[in-house]
């Protein structure tokens, strides 16, 4: 309920915010930040930093351009209302697969395990062509209209994008309270008293990254919609580490950092050509990633925190003059 007033006054942006603001700066920052909190669910519930985000949200906006309307050929068209649960299926189904290869890997292996993945899956992308289309991708991948409306408008798209936004935060704070992600959540603080207590390991952690998928499939396909394309630079060893570096800057140890981290993302890709170079935007993003490593491993969510509840513990204590 804390986070109602917030989300209307982000439902009231249309109307104060011009066409490049709301769609460059705001859809794109909520689109990336669904994409980002599938990632900081694993990290934070499962303790598993995974970069195959990129992978299970690829699979979502391949499976929305391949069953959806496109300019080049291939495919079969189905409408949206079809499409879009087969394609959020698929990377779900997908995520599962990729929790079932890595349920044993901890720390590092499960960084390399989910990397090698999706950096498979990135070539197998570019070479295949009678389901990818190769380097091309697809192209004239558009947003339905809907009751009239069209999804490709700014406004629409933004609301539509920061609606389901909400509910994925939603969704996985019922998720984290249900037995399954209380199991979840126990696996990773005390993963042997929970072999010695006889729970399977495997359910548990293949269902997380399930989960991580369904999230991350719903962000691939808004993220389609919105560049009216995907190739497989989309799902490169670039946009792999945009999502760590986007869940970094924002903090790992909670959902809103997703979101934080990647509006500050976004307004450093989009303003930091007035005044660096674009060659050395990577070099900006590095700066600034190492200053928060060093200065604030919490993120820029963790700082918002911190002194939230310095204000509240000032606020609420008692004077004592006289």
């Amino acid at each position: 309920m804390k986070y109602v007033p917030l989300f209307l006054v982000l439902a009231a942006l249309p109307l104060v915010m011009n066409d490049f603001w709301l769609t460059q700066v705001a859809t794109r920052a909520l689109i990336l930040g669904i994409i980002a909190l599938s990632l900081s669910f694993l990290a934070t519930y499962l303790g598993v930093v995974s970069f195959a985000q990129s992978m299970m949200a690829g699979v979502g906006g391949y499976a929305i351009a391949y069953f959806g309307p496109n300019t080049v050929e291939i495919g079969r068209e189905l409408p949206f209302w079809g499409s879009v649960p087969l394609a959020l299926v698929l990377s779900t189904l997908v995520g599962a697969l990729i929790g079932l290869i890595a349920r044993r890997s901890r720390g590092i292996y499960a960084i390399m395990i989910t990397l090698a993945i999706g950096v498979a899956f990135f070539y197998f992308t570019r070479q295949n062509y009678s389901l990818f289309n190769g380097w091309t991708g697809f192209s004239g991948v558009r947003a339905p209209d809907v009751m009239g409306v069209s999804l490709r408008a700014p406004a629409p798209l933004y609301l539509m994008a920061l609606g389901i936004a909400a509910a994925m935060v939603t969704l996985v704070a019922v998720f984290i309270s249900s037995p399954l992600g209380l199991t979840i959540q126990a696996l990773r603080d005390a993963p042997a008293r929970m072999q010695a207590l006889g729970i399977p390991a495997t359910l548990p952690i293949v269902a997380a990254f399930a989960f991580s998928g369904l999230i991350a499939g719903t962000g691939g396909i808004l993220n389609v919609w919105y560049n009216e394309r995907i190739s497989s630079f989309s799902v490169g060893l670039g946009p792999i580490i945009d999502i760590l570096v986007i869940c970094v800057i924002g903090g790992l140890r909670h959902p809103a950092g997703a979101f934080v981290g990647a509006t500050t993302f976004v307004l450093l890709d989009t303003f930091a050509v007035d005044l660096i170079d674009r060659e050395r935007f990577n070099t900006l993003i590095g700066i600034v990633l190492l200053a928060i490593v060093m200065l604030a491993p919490n993120g820029l969510h963790g700082i918002w925190q911190n002194v939230n509840d310095r204000l509240c513990s000032g606020a609420g204590r008692p004077d004592t003059k006289n």
